[in-house]
């Protein structure tokens, strides 16, 4: 029987760069997933929660340590995203479907095991909570949930997937399922979901160079009182039942504000009534 060279290639094993393609996004979209909805949506954390002397105090190089974690995993989904256009033919191959899903939930939960020994518990830069008496089990649970899980998933569609045919839609509805929560993720982040509006808080920090009239001039009219401030006037914690808009604050000198999601974030232990500055605007 005579096999064309077009047929004979679409048999090839799948070359390196196509596996590590899936493995790059998987690991670069699992990062995304921990630092969205850990750093910004539940505010569970900081990329370096665990440093708290010195610099690490600043709420603005604990934000700025976030911004270079989220830079980072793009690079990676760039490479990810270059290796798959470059092995772009493999796509056509039986059971490139099931040999890529399987390979970017391997890559998926790899980072998480790896943030579980390495950042967890080995370095301890931070916690899955660190605002709980016990937070062992929750790393637990964390490791097993998203990444265990996900690694055993990858791994067994690996084995059986062979060079048979593709998945189907199945594996690929997961993945998409995958980057919608992300996207979620960083809409509730910008829109935060309000659980209880009478005792919102809002972290603001300063952009360096704003000062503090611009963003008094941002609240004034308003019923936002003032929970707390740095000594260096960059960080303030407000609390209102409806403060301005995310943007206005931007607009007056803001270089990050919190979102208010329901458990709140790292301003949460900060109640009205406990300083004399806490008087409305």
């Amino acid at each position: 029987m005579n096999i064309s060279a077009a047929d004979a290639a679409r048999f090839r094993p799948f070359s390196q760069r196509f596996d590590w393609a899936a493995y790059s996004l998987g690991f670069a979209l699992s990062g995304f997933f921990d630092g969205i909805l850990l750093h910004q949506v539940l505010q569970w954390h900081h990329l370096l929660s665990g440093l708290r002397t010195g610099a690490f105090a600043d709420l603005r190089v604990q934000v700025m340590a976030d911004g270079l974690f989220h830079a980072g995993m793009y690079a990676i989904a760039v490479v990810g995203l270059w290796q798959l256009y470059r092995a772009r033919s493999h796509l056509a191959r039986p059971g490139a479907n099931r040999r890529f899903i399987a390979n970017f939930w391997i890559g998926f939960g790899v980072w998480h095991v790896l943030d579980a020994l390495l950042s967890h518990w080995l370095i301890g830069i931070h916690r899955i909570r660190i605002d709980v008496a016990h937070p062992l089990p929750w790393d637990v649970a964390w490791l097993v949930l998203f990444g265990v899980v996900p690694l055993v998933i990858g791994l067994r569609l690996r084995r059986r997937g062979g060079s048979g045919t593709a998945s189907g839609p199945g594996g690929t509805a997961i993945a998409m399922l995958v980057v919608a929560q992300a996207f979620a993720a960083g809409a509730l982040n910008a829109y935060p979901v309000r659980a209880n509006a009478s005792a919102n808080t809002t972290a603001i920090v300063l952009r360096p160079g704003a000062s503090a009239a611009d963003l008094l001039a941002a609240l004034d009219g308003t019923a936002a009182r003032i929970l707390w401030v740095d000594p260096q006037g960059a960080v303030w914690v407000i609390a209102a039942a409806d403060p301005p808009s995310r943007l206005t604050l931007y607009r007056h000198g803001a270089m990050y504000v919190s979102g208010t999601f329901s458990p709140a974030g790292c301003s949460a232990w900060l109640r009205p009534g406990g300083r004399s500055s806490d008087q409305p605007l």
